[in-house]
């Protein structure tokens, strides 16, 4: 029969999660914190452990710590209800075999549980070692804040702490504005690279000409206006983390260098013969699909199988909109202080708002919109009118697009009205009138964050008739059909 070990202060959880894995076949013990949990492991063996982040004394990442310090090899799944970066990466960083958010699923904490408990037969199979605990004291960790309390973000934070401390190529993948960057950064601070030489190059904004020699360096007399010895990225960031933001847009040629360097750890100047030997880490992010740049030519597959030894995709903004409030409460408070402003609340229509954006650039453009709408906010609540989106004037200033979308509605149309008619439906007039109406005006709402002076305005309708079909179409605003 498997045994678990609980370690969490909340008793009603410890008692459901009990019953839980009894019910399993399962034999279950409890504590109610870390330093008394640690005392149990040193007298008895168990084969899964679940613990707590929030606890008096020992906290979960201190605890799992000093369990993993003491090189046990009961896998270990940290439970928490504050869904943190740092939390999510510490955890994965220190050895956990997963991270759980509470409120949880009972039926995928099961199969986590299982899973968990098959690798630790399995561990026991080839080791044949005993599980101990010695006590050990831990030790602070400095963290990276990124925010994201969305299922696939905390995958990506999950990944970040498994693959931070394996010296490997990582490629970081996403539309732009995503974050690859911060990504980077975070795989970096806990790497054991992390107190040497960080350095990020943007490919797309460095000159062909340029390029090789900004990498690698070059002699005095190398080329014309050399007129003195330069240091590269590869050579300043030795022992350190080279980060290539847009490798999707590096030439063949700087490719070729770059793969020699992955290869081997040694490159030559420009203008030098004298091979120089260094120990970089690289890490690569794109926009593109490499696969597709590799089919047509456009980059190397040596490189690109190289670099990708471990990928991570992170999903646009609009694939994670639930972390959209979080972000904003973020963005608000940092422009807040940075500007000295006094904006302390974001209206609810505020973020219904920003909800029903597509938001293209991702982050970025959430970052940058944010940014002006604290600048032009003059109390201490950000309303929808001090909103401003790139991408507003553009499709205002655009009739041909206007011209194109209306005739595309025209035929659209036009292909349903044979089948109305066929209905022999006497409304069908009214029926059809009422049907784009109210998707219009629905959507027209959605837009403007239900504030319906800006709906109206947006329409060309005055308030009086928007207030009337509202009514009509029964039209509510997400909190009044919470409310019901």
């Amino acid at each position: 029969m498997s045994k678990i070990l609980i370690v969490d202060n909340d008793e009603g959880l410890v008692h459901f999660l009990t019953r839980l894995f009894v019910k399993q076949g399962y034999e279950v013990a409890s504590r109610t914190d870390g330093l008394s949990g640690l005392k149990l492991l040193q007298r008895e063996a168990f084969d899964l452990i679940l613990l707590d982040y929030k606890m008096p004394g020992l906290n979960g990442l201190q605890t799992l710590a000093e369990i993993k310090r003491a090189q046990v090899k009961t896998p270990v799944i940290v439970m928490t209800a504050y869904g943190t970066t740092e939390t999510a990466i510490e955890a994965m960083k220190l050895g956990a075999y997963d991270y759980l958010l509470k409120p949880f699923d009972s039926e995928g904490l099961k199969r986590m549980a299982a899973d968990a408990l098959r690798v630790n037969r399995l561990m026991k199979e080839i080791v044949g070692l005993p599980s101990s605990v010695t006590k050990i004291t831990p030790t602070a960790t400095e963290l990276v804040r990124i925010i994201g309390s969305n299922d696939r973000m905390q995958e990506v934070f999950k990944l970040i702490g498994r693959v931070a401390a394996k010296d490997v190529t990582v490629m970081i993948s996403g539309e732009s504005g995503t974050g690859k960057e911060l990504v980077a950064r975070a795989i970096y601070h806990h790497s054991h690279r992390a107190d040497k030489p960080f350095m990020a190059v943007n490919c797309a904004t460095i000159p062909d000409a340029l390029f090789e020699s900004e990498l690698f360096g070059y002699e005095q007399g190398a080329f014309t206006g050399a007129y003195r010895s330069y240091v590269g990225k590869f050579e300043r960031c030795h022992h350190g983390t080279l980060f290539f933001d847009e490798i999707g847009d590096m030439s063949l040629s700087t490719q070729a260098k770059v793969l020699r360097v992955l290869q081997e750890g040694e490159f030559e100047r420009l203008g030098s013969t004298e091979t120089i030997k260094v120990d970089v880490r690289i890490l690569a992010a794109t926009n593109k699909r490499l696969e597709e740049e590799v089919e047509q030519g456009r980059f190397r597959e040596d490189l690109y199988y190289r670099l990708k030894i471990i990928s991570i995709e992170l999903p646009p903004l609009r694939q994670r909109l639930d972390d959209l409030p979080a972000l904003v409460n973020y963005f608000v408070g940092r422009f807040a202080e940075e500007y000295g402003k006094s904006v302390h609340y974001v209206a609810d229509q505020t973020i219904h708002r920003l909800q029903a954006h597509d938001w293209p650039g991702n982050v970025r453009e959430l970052e940058n919109c944010l940014r002006r709408a604290v600048l032009m906010c003059k109390g201490d609540v950000l309303q929808v009118e001090h909103l401003e989106f790139e991408d507003e004037s553009e499709t205002a200033a655009s009739p041909e697009a206007r011209e194109e979308l209306l005739r595309n509605l025209k035929q659209r149309v036009a292909d349903l009205v044979p089948q109305i008619l066929r209905l022999a439906d006497p409304h069908a007039h009214a029926s059809i009138i009422d049907v784009v109406e109210e998707a219009l005006i629905t959507r027209a709402l959605k837009e403007c964050g239900y504030n319906q002076v800006h709906t109206a305005r947006m329409l060309g309708i005055s308030r009086n008739t928007l207030r009337h079909r509202i009514k009509k179409y029964d039209i509510k605003a997400p909190d009044e059909e919470e409310s019901e």
